[in-house]
């Protein structure tokens, strides 16, 4: 599983005059080694990838470790990937980029801008730009990626992101003139890029732990909420009544009536007109008598 990836940092890693005699040991790297190795090989640069995204230097760090925790976590889809660099850059950009970290006070604002004039200039007309638009040309003249890399990687189509791109050239060309011309940004972001300073780190194999922590974490959590729901489906089933019996509803008073079910209840009065009725049966009007009394 490991045999791709270390194939694929061993040319990364390893000068050409030594591959062929590295390539002997490849096959016995374990996915610890080639972990650690593509951990060495890639964090420093992505610290200063995800700083020039964000303009926070303890949130760049806080990225890319989630990242290659990420990357551990899953690391059998990883193994595997064609890029795997590109694999862990696409975490530690989503996970820098995400807007909850304006709700989160240490990473609400920027740090202090570099002494440089010619850095502090292209990193504020960086952070001028949307998220997107900010990824887009990173990618792009940053990193040297093509159009279609670039748009598979920011999930886009090919046309939104050369319209990003274009964008994000006018916007850094308008607060940088120098970099008007996209041959100078290239060269330019390209040299920022790559003159990444040296990054404080978590080890490798404390990434890889606290990633199995975080595993286990996850899954026993995943085990509680399959036990709770099953504990709540039985005790309803238990409990639950096996026939319909209806409620016969109280009654209630609207506006001062009480309202009746049926027919009223006869008062006694009532009742003696009711025998008086049945004793004396009336078949007609009474005629009217004078009364000489």
């Amino acid at each position: 599983m490991v045999r791709l990836l270390a194939q694929q940092l061993l040319q990364l890693l390893v000068p050409r005059g030594e591959l062929r005699r590295a390539a002997a040991d490849r096959d016995a790297l374990t996915p610890e080694e080639a972990f650690d190795a593509l951990y060495a090989h890639a964090a420093p640069g992505l610290v200063h990838q995800a700083y020039l995204l964000t303009g926070r230097r303890g949130l760049s760090r806080e990225s890319v470790e989630h990242a290659f925790l990420l990357a551990w976590q899953r690391w059998p889809e990883v193994a595997v990937d064609r890029d795997p660099v590109g694999w862990v850059r696409a975490a530690a950009y989503e996970y820098a980029l995400s807007p909850w970290h304006r709700l989160r006070r240490a990473h609400r604002h920027p740090d202090g801008p570099p002494a440089e004039p010619d850095r502090r200039a292209l990193l504020g007309a960086l952070l001028e730009l949307p998220p997107p638009h900010r990824r887009t040309v990173l990618l792009y003249d940053g990193l040297g990626l093509d159009l279609p890399e670039t748009a598979a990687e920011t999930e886009a189509s090919t046309p939104a992101a050369a319209n990003r791109l274009l964008h994000a050239r006018t916007v850094i060309g308008t607060h940088v003139p120098e970099l008007a011309h996209p041959d100078d940004l290239h060269r330019r972001l390209g040299r920022l890029v790559a003159d990444a300073p040296a990054a404080t780190l978590a080890e490798p194999a404390a990434v890889r732990t606290q990633g199995e922590r975080r595993g286990r974490m996850w899954t026993r959590a995943a085990f509680g909420v399959t036990a709770a729901l099953i504990a709540m489906t039985a005790f309803t089933v238990a409990t639950a009544p096996t026939e319909y019996i209806p409620v016969n509803a109280p009654g209630q008073t609207v506006e001062g009536v009480p309202v009746r079910g049926g027919s009223p209840q006869l008062t006694p009065g009532d009742k003696q007109l009711q025998e008086l009725l049945r004793k004396q049966p009336h078949h007609g009007p009474e005629r009217l008598v004078p009364d000489t009394h």
